[in-house]
């Protein structure tokens, strides 16, 4: 139902500013370009599908993402992808789609994200195919998996012949729809928010995921060893035996390497650490309740390991709880727990209120990672605790798609920048009130917000749509009564209720206006009057 149930069918194409797409049932891709308000055209059509779409029984929506200005990426729900070059798109007379790749790539999905880029002369267009599938091996669960198929298809020139072919597969697996998942411009990494981890699916895995039996009797094994870490140190706990004495037990450090071993036994643990280590300070002691408690001091401080000793599945990260509440802490000083003092105040905080029965989350937290396009390896981890995921939206389309939190009642905007490791993600808007406003509409179906940030807005499933204006100044001078002081700003709520009851399919935001996609009917709702 997250997956698929709740898809946005309205496509806006973020290169070129008021243009929508969608797809009918008849496979046709119409396309609305928005000039002048007082004379509108009717959607054309841009494209059609070629293949009979009626004939496959299990298909999906069909999906579009436009990772340039020049190509549109497409799937027709039946599990065939295509690569279009469409010509400088909102210009009818360069405006040409032509399928330049298309393949069959196995069981249903939707396009998530894609990117086009150029590297070593190159042309490429990565692609992120999502898919929900069965899972022979889920027996105590939901007997399902989220997949994430990372496609790279690339230019290649045989015998003066130049045509587009896939030269790489990735996959990602996980038991949760992800909130977000986005592939970085350059195609160097992957981001997903998502309320369950995922993890790579290696070619070696999957040959030894038939073997049921070996699966289940490795899940029943208790880690060899527990580690923790902070940010300057990891210590790691292992039991060992009664008889073993300190003679017993060999530990070798050096910069980038670990071994430990008991006895004339082979070794208890051994391989690359994740990062190095200051291996002339590191320690090992024997505790009194028979435990060897190894200390490694980092030479990286401030770096958060997601594994111990890399491919390593033998041991347990234990967490401490002021590492899962760290994100919060550094989101703090965005928000405040007092009324605003200084009205005046560009982007006053809100008062922080009794929370309410609607602000009940779904789910505990959710986690954001990166994984490194080559290893497909986590670099970067964080906790959300109870900062919600609300929307993603485009604000520049050479950028990765940003995403909205929840913190507290406002909601934050954040645009990720995975060319600055230092500042990977950078806070650029705050709609104050939204977080709260938002857990009230128990109905909401989609939330949007212009890309120049003026205004946010959501729809229920059928006829209203609300708008929430920025705090702007007031012409007029205005007195909270209550307290006898001077309102500096207002920040308007606007809300239109559609001529039809017909179930709202797909809604977009740009800087002047929202378009919304019933099954029937495309209206646009002016918000902002141009410059």
């Amino acid at each position: 139902m997250r997956a698929f149930g709740m898809y946005n069918y309205l496509h806006l194409d973020s290169w070129s500013q008021d243009n929508v797409y969608y797809v009918d049932q008849s496979g046709r891709v119409m396309n609305l370009s928005v000039t002048l308000d007082t004379a509108l055209q009717k959607p054309r059509e841009v494209f059609r599908l070629p293949a009979d779409l009626t004939a496959c029984d299990n298909r999906l929506c069909a999906s579009i993402y436009f990772p340039s200005s020049m190509w549109v990426t497409l799937s027709d729900g039946t599990g065939r992808l295509y690569l279009i070059k469409t010509g400088k798109r909102g210009d009818s007379a360069s405006e040409k789609w032509e399928i330049v790749f298309n393949e069959e790539l196995g069981s249903p999905f939707i396009v998530a994200h894609s990117v086009s880029f150029v590297k070593s002369g190159t042309h490429s267009v990565a692609v992120l195919l999502l898919r929900v599938e069965k899972d022979e091996l889920d027996t105590k669960g939901s007997g399902f998996h989220v997949t994430l198929e990372w496609v790279t298809i690339a230019e290649m020139s045989k015998e003066g012949d130049h045509q587009y072919e896939i030269c790489r597969k990735r996959v990602l697996q996980g038991k949760s729809v992800p909130h977000y998942a986005a592939i970085e411009p350059n195609g160097d990494g992957l981001m997903i928010l998502s309320y369950k981890p995922f993890k790579s699916v290696q070619e070696e895995e999957k040959k030894l995921a038939g073997n049921d039996d070996a699966k289940t009797a490795n899940e029943k094994k208790d880690p060899l060893y527990y580690w923790q870490q902070t940010e300057d140190d990891v210590t790691i706990t292992i039991h060992i035996p009664q008889d073993i004495t300190k003679d017993d037990i060999k530990v070798h450090f050096s910069p980038e390497n670990i071994c430990v071993t008991l006895k004339d036994q082979p070794p208890l643990m051994e391989g690359k650490l994740h990062s190095s280590v200051d291996h002339e300070s590191c320690t090992w002691i024997i505790k009194e309740n028979k435990s060897l408690e190894i200390s490694l001091i980092k030479k990286n401080e401030g770096l958060r390991w997601p594994e111990l000793i890399i491919g390593d599945t033998n041991g347990e990260l234990i967490m401490d709880p002021s590492q899962a509440t760290e994100i919060s802490e550094c989101l703090m000083h965005l928000t405040s727990e007092e009324m605003n003092p200084n009205p005046e105040k560009e982007n006053p905080p809100c008062n922080a209120q009794e929370l309410e029965e609607c602000d009940a989350f779904l789910e505990d937290s959710a986690t954001l990672c990166r994984f490194d396009g080559d290893t497909l390896q986590v670099t970067h981890i964080i906790n959300l605790g109870s900062n919600q995921y609300l929307f993603s939206v485009v604000v520049d389309p050479r950028e990765m798609p940003c995403f909205c939190l929840r913190h507290d009642v406002d909601a934050l905007l954040w645009q990720p920048h995975p060319d600055q490791p230092e500042n990977m993600w950078e806070h650029i808007a705050t709609f104050n009130a939204l977080g709260y406003v938002q857990a009230s509409k128990q109905d909401k179906k989609f939330m949007a917000c212009a890309p120049d940030y003026s205004y946010s807005a959501l729809c229920e499933c059928l006829r209203r749509v609300f708008i929430y204006r920025q705090p702007a100044p007031l012409s007029t001078v205005l007195y909270n009564r209550k307290e006898g002081r001077q309102v500096g700003q207002v920040a308007k709520q606007l809300v239109a209720t559609l001529e039809a009851n017909d179930p709202i399919l797909g809604f977009q935001a740009t800087n002047e206006r929202l378009f919304v996609l019933t099954t029937k009917t495309l209206f646009l709702i002016k918000v902002n009057t141009g410059n």
